[in-house]
């Protein structure tokens, strides 16, 4: 393979020919070797990179510290970053040491290297368009780095959006769809009152409708960058009136609400912003994981559990059980969940490990996060598709359950007391009679008069006003 050479503070290194990258991304390459997951995994992150470039060389030329042929380059560099067009040229490992300079530098490198091409060089003439002294002008990582993170995950906070939408409308035809199923409803995984199975599922819809104002909330507070903090916050080697006109670039480049910390040395070393965010999606997995497990005992039996909705078989369910099909769709979100639980604790910690003027873990703070973005999304999707878009009702088990249960006298309390509904159920457990048949025996109403009170429509609701 073809390589030139390039070097920097520790040495000379080899770097293939063709690659837009450079001698920090290349001991990046391989100094971390630590996850499966590369900064090319995640494109919306690469995609803030180039936003960030881009807005600090528009920045950077009104301060007249860059040519206007040189502020076209990296402009144009830039935004084919952000289209998408290197991808391939961010190998390196989401979680590295050194608070994201190996991060920072890759996109330095890329777009430093890919305007050296626009202006009729070879790649590492760094002498007409370096890494640091053109590309980096005016920023450190310390402000570019997390500026790109939030910008990215605003992004992708927008989608995950769309994805809570399409579940959340999905659980909402099923409460359509199973509007008149009575069955039984339960606490404590005993008997309760009768409800309606679409008011089960229309609740699944709500709950996790709530979610997205609490994303779109939390996701408000990356707004918030600290662009020409520089080192720590000071804004040393940048001039004045950067840090606004680069605000000011920003929100022109992403149409995002960008405002500038109103304290740079507070905003720097500041993570609370993901750490709140973080917690939106573990309070969502955690209502989607609860909603599964319900999925999953609905579903139980078909011969000796509950068997009250049918889910869509998707793949035999053991390999010495014949017949056997599992909930595989919910347990793969239950899992998914767990994970995104453990996310926001690594981010808790990671948050918690910023010493004075800088949080060095951002790195793992920002792979945790756009993970359980990632995690939940696909997710999301599985489990729309693949489960409760298909999920059927096993109407007359439903119904037999209400029939059957002592559940029912609760509907009969305002009629016949409280007393004489507890002497009811104690009976029916006793003998195994229904309560429906006791009220009969012993002529306490009529049969038209318990027809009435337990009719689906007069059980699933506050009774009308006479």
């Amino acid at each position: 393979m073809a390589t030139r050479i390039e070097s920097d503070l520790i040495g000379e290194l080899q770097i293939p020919a063709d690659a837009y990258y450079g001698v920090q991304t290349q001991r990046a390459i391989e100094n971390f070797n630590i996850s499966t997951a590369r900064l090319s995994t995640y494109r919306h992150f690469i995609w803030g990179l180039g936003a960030v470039k881009l807005a600090a060389a528009k920045a950077n030329h009104e301060m007249g510290l860059l040519s206007n042929e040189m502020m076209k380059v990296i402009v144009q560099a830039s935004q084919e970053v952000m289209d998408g067009k290197f991808d391939d040229q961010f190998p390196i490992d989401m979680i590295q040491g050194g608070a994201g300079t190996s991060t920072n530098m890759n996109a330095n490198e890329v777009i430093a290297n890919r305007a050296l091409e626009i202006l009729g060089y070879e790649k590492g003439q760094y002498e007409y368009c370096s890494p640091n002294d053109h590309i980096n002008l005016s920023q450190s990582t310390n402000d570019a780095y997390p500026t790109a993170i939030k910008l990215a995950l605003m992004r992708m906070n927008y989608i995950l959006k769309d994805h809570v939408k399409l579940l959340v409308e999905s659980f909402r035809k099923k409460g359509d769809e199973f509007h008149d199923v009575i069955k039984m409803g339960r606490t404590q995984l005993q008997d309760a009152v009768p409800m309606t199975l679409g008011q089960e599922f229309s609740a699944f819809a709500s709950n996790l409708a709530e979610e997205i104002d609490r994303l779109t909330q939390n996701a408000n507070l990356f707004n918030e960058v600290n662009m020409g903090a520089t080192a720590i916050g000071t804004g040393i080697n940048s001039v004045a009136g950067y840090s606004e006109s680069c605000v000011k670039h920003l929100c022109d480049v992403t149409s995002y609400p960008i405002i500038l910390a109103t304290d740079l040395v507070e905003a720097t070393p500041d993570t609370g912003s993901y750490v709140i965010y973080s917690s939106a999606l573990k309070r969502m997995a955690v209502k989607i994981s609860k909603i599964c497990n319900d999925l999953r005992l609905l579903s139980s039996g078909p011969r000796a559990g509950l068997n009250e909705i049918n889910l869509p078989p998707v793949q035999p369910g053991s390999s010495i059980m014949p017949g056997k099909v599992n909930p595989v769709i919910p347990e793969v979100m239950n899992q998914i969940s767990y994970k995104v639980i453990g996310n926001d604790l690594t981010v808790t910690f990671a948050a918690e490990a910023g010493q004075l003027q800088l949080n060095v873990m951002e790195p793992v703070l920002a792979y945790s996060i756009m993970e359980s973005i990632l995690f939940l999304m696909r997710g999301m999707d599985t489990l729309r598709l693949k489960c409760v878009d298909g999920i059927t009702a096993n109407r007359e088990e439903c119904e037999n359950m209400v029939l059957k249960s002592i559940g029912i006298v609760t509907a009969l309390n305002p009629h016949i007391g409280y007393k004489n509904s507890t002497r009811i159920a104690k009976e029916a457990l006793k003998t195994g009679k229904g309560v429906y048949e006791i009220v009969l025996e012993e002529g306490i109403l009529s049969k038209e008069q318990l027809d009435e009170i337990l009719k689906p429509e007069n059980m699933i609701g506050p009774a009308k006003r006479s």
